[in-house]
């Protein structure tokens, strides 16, 4: 059985939200609308129209989630910042914004909890997005302006910072495939949308340097296995021009200053135009890559299919997302990122949506204990393989808004009552506090 003890003595576990998934107090406090305030609100666009207006309501019950973190022994909360709370029009500051994060980082502090900050999980500034949002590139240089605000400002007390939450995710679920916000349905778009964040994601890093002398700062990408779901050469083929599109196109210019061949050949061949410029901002040096993996993606070849691909169903047991249950996934992606990039890693997103329901008092998660420790002993395999793992963040602390989702996932070790806001360990929370000590 496998035991806290056995990882390396300076290895962090932690758990991990975002601003818009549990904050609530939307119109709270000067704060302004994000893109997701204003796509949750469009009928349809949400399971049930739900949207994330109240969500947790983590914005007034911080120190009560606080204090379940120290209770259950995290070493670490990864937790992101509200662009628009803290700049409600993307520029201008809001001080009641940044006193909320000031307490909150304060309260971590003294519970004796890491803080790693997220400076983007996906809730642009409206007002910005009334400007082009990521499709213009000035966007990268409000960017900066907002971290190097944060870094001030909290730079003295928060040492690990992460820029991006999943370019993947803002750039082709929200530009691309229509699913997040703001739901355009546009490749090109997409690739506009993943060049500036990665732009802004560069000038970040320089600010970085600039104002936080004693810590480190990395990029969290959606990190997925691509395997082929047939035997055909062809589904082999397509297989690995997917792994570049989803896994190195993100990470590729971060580290070696170009996006893979392959891909800008495939989509020129498509006519769409790539953007290759200001490399030598993109890759400004970072400490670590951020690993958010929950599953693997079978592809096959697909004449019909533009890019010559269409995606395959497996046959392991799923999740309630519908996502395969793989931990040797995350085996192999640890060690192909120390084989081709050589940082530190951490596991800053990791975990499983399921039925969980309130029985006698009681949310008995089994499964979840299950996933946990086998994904827990395949990050301890790729340790002991020679992978420069540093932490784990479980996804997630609580249940929360889980975006087109709406409420009807409940991916969190603490179970949330929507309707009373009441807070119930469930069975992997305590089981993870007996980990935690072991």
């Amino acid at each position: 059985m496998i035991r806290r003890s056995d990882f390396p003595k300076n290895f962090c576990f932690g758990t991990a939200t975002a601003s818009y998934q549990i904050e609530g107090a939307a119109d709270e406090d000067g704060r302004g609308p994000s893109i997701w305030d204003v796509f949750s609100h469009m009928p349809g666009k949400t399971f049930n129209d739900e949207t994330g207006d109240i969500a947790c309501d983590h914005y007034h019950r911080y120190k009560e989630d606080v204090q379940i973190m120290k209770d259950i022994g995290l070493d670490a909360y990864r937790f992101s910042i509200s662009w628009p709370r803290v700049m409600p029009d993307g520029k201008s500051i809001n001080q009641k914004g940044i006193d909320f994060y000031n307490r909150l980082v304060d309260e971590l502090l003294e519970a004796g909890i890491t803080p790693f900050v997220t400076l983007y999980h996906w809730d642009l500034p409206y007002a910005l997005h009334e400007k082009g949002g990521w499709l213009n590139p000035d966007i990268a240089m409000y960017f900066r302006a907002y971290a190097t605000f944060m870094f001030d400002e909290l730079g003295d007390r928060v040492k690990h910072w992460i820029t991006l939450n999943e370019p993947w995710c803002s750039s082709f679920l929200g530009y691309f495939m229509g699913e997040h916000a703001p739901g355009h349905q546009n490749l090109q778009e997409a690739l506009i949308t993943t060049h500036n964040l990665l732009r802004a994601h560069g000038y970040a890093v320089q600010s970085f340097r600039e104002e936080v002398k004693d810590g480190e700062v990395g990029l969290t990408n959606v990190v997925m296995k691509i395997e082929p779901g047939d035997s055909r050469p062809e589904s082999f083929f397509v297989a690995s021009l997917v792994d570049k599109i989803v896994n190195a196109w993100f990470h590729d210019p971060v580290i070696f200053g170009s996006y893979p061949e392959e891909v800008v050949k495939t989509y020129s061949e498509k006519g769409l135009q790539v953007p290759l410029d200001d490399f030598s901002i993109i890759s400004n040096p970072i400490d670590f890559f951020g690993v958010n993996y929950y599953t693997r993606t079978l592809v096959v070849y697909d004449e019909n299919d533009p890019l010559g691909f269409s995606y395959a169903q497996g046959d392991l047991p799923k999740t309630d997302m519908g996502w395969e249950i793989y931990p040797q996934g995350l085996f192999d992606m640890l060690v192909n990122l120390k084989e081709r990039y050589r940082l530190p890693l951490y596991i800053t997103e990791n975990g499983i949506a399921g039925p969980d329901k309130v029985e006698n008092g009681r949310v008995s998660d089994t499964y979840r204990i299950e996933y946990l420790e086998k994904h827990f002993e395949k990050v301890l395999e790729a340790i002991e393989a020679g992978v420069d793992v540093r932490g784990y963040f479980i996804w997630s602390l609580m249940d929360n808004f889980e975006w087109a989702h709406g409420y009807s996932k409940r991916f969190g070790i603490v179970y949330i009552d929507y309707n009373t806001q009441k807070r119930i360990l469930k069975d992997s929370a305590m089981w993870l506090k007996e980990f935690l000590r072991s």
